[in-house]
């Protein structure tokens, strides 16, 4: 089922009714969600809250470029890069997703994530980015996703894949609410996958710890409060 065109005023009305479908994904739960723009929205907050939490990354790809923002959503991050100077563009499987981001100026694609790394040359960039996307895949698509992530990054290149942390309790909280998420992804099953998939060297960073819990025990606020991300930064 198609999203409602005019529930998202920034999607181009002049295309005929049947001649974008609502998603290109290859999992089939998002496909099934009958309006995945208002429902990723819920479920990921407003575009400046996600900016604000993906502004940690800017750093990252300074020198990077031309950097690829898989599953780009509304295009958060990629306005970051602009903002910056970074060359950047972006794929996402949802029609209203890629809507919104041209509406923003971005250079955004629909297209499936696989379907985007297959159709560039090896060493095609300097960066790749993916939040929130490695957990929505079945483990082959995410073990494809990763082999060629290593391929289309040139010699020292980067990948930034956040998703959502297990070893959180509040965290799985949201990742059950999400009906589109494939598994959820322990640190340590992502790191060896990503070296398996041919990444040099991979490194974990913990991101949005719980507010307002100083004055809990140590070790309970650790298994209970343990930040809600986490990304794993791998160079080629």
């Amino acid at each position: 089922m198609r999203s409602d065109p005019a529930r998202h005023p920034d999607r181009d009305s002049t295309l005929p009714a049947d001649a974008v479908p609502a998603t290109v994904a290859s999992q089939p739960a998002a496909a099934s969600v009958p309006d995945y723009f208002a429902f990723e929205t819920r479920m990921r907050g407003s575009t400046a809250d996600v900016r604000e939490r993906q502004r940690i990354y800017v750093d990252d790809f300074r020198d990077a470029a031309p950097v690829l923002d898989l599953g780009c959503g509304r295009g958060e991050f990629l306005g970051l890069l602009r903002d910056t100077g970074i060359e950047a563009r972006g794929v996402d499987a949802d029609a209203d997703m890629v809507a919104y981001a041209r509406g923003e100026g971005l250079d955004v694609e629909q297209q499936d994530v696989l379907a985007a790394l297959e159709s560039v040359e090896d060493g095609a960039f300097g960066g790749i980015f993916a939040a929130q996307v490695v957990e929505h895949l079945p483990v082959p698509a995410l073990f494809r996703l990763l082999e060629l992530a290593a391929r289309k990054l040139r010699p020292g290149g980067l990948l930034v894949a956040e998703t959502i942390n297990p070893l959180s309790p509040l965290a799985l909280r949201s990742y059950f609410a999400d009906l589109t998420h494939a598994q959820p992804l322990v640190p340590d099953t992502l790191v060896l996958l990503a070296k398996q998939a041919g990444f040099r060297a991979v490194d974990v960073r913990f991101l949005n710890a719980p507010k307002h819990v100083e004055d809990i025990d140590e070790r309970v606020r650790e298994i209970l409060f343990a930040p809600l991300d986490y990304a794993i930064v791998a160079t080629t």
